[in-house]
């Protein structure tokens, strides 16, 4: 057996493929499981992203929602960190406009 693990992107993906093979959400799920066990998307998960492919909206990327931390890179918290090593990580999360978690 593989190690390979999927990530949500990939398995969005794959949900799309067979949204496109005309499989319903339940078949689409029970093959997941089939495939990838305990890293399936649950079948809530894969009638939401039905409902979505039917409503035209293909992208697999998460949707940007309000009180969702805001992504930073890697490169603007290392820019802080040049700029001054002895910030404290309170300081480096109001610079970057996320909570201490995301940070």
């Amino acid at each position: 057996m593989s190690n390979f693990v999927p990530n949500k992107v990939f398995l969005r993906g794959v949900l799309l493929h067979y949204f496109n093979m005309k499989k319903s959400a339940a078949e689409s799920h029970r093959i997941l499981v089939e495939v990838y066990g305990d890293h399936a998307l649950s079948e809530r998960t894969c009638q939401k992203w039905f409902a979505r492919f039917k409503s035209g909206d293909f992208d697999l990327e998460d949707q940007e929602r309000a009180g969702c931390p805001r992504k930073f890179e890697d490169a603007e918290l290392e820019a802080l960190l040049d700029e001054d090593p002895c910030q404290t990580q309170e300081e480096l999360a109001l610079s970057l406009e996320v909570t201490l978690i995301t940070l």
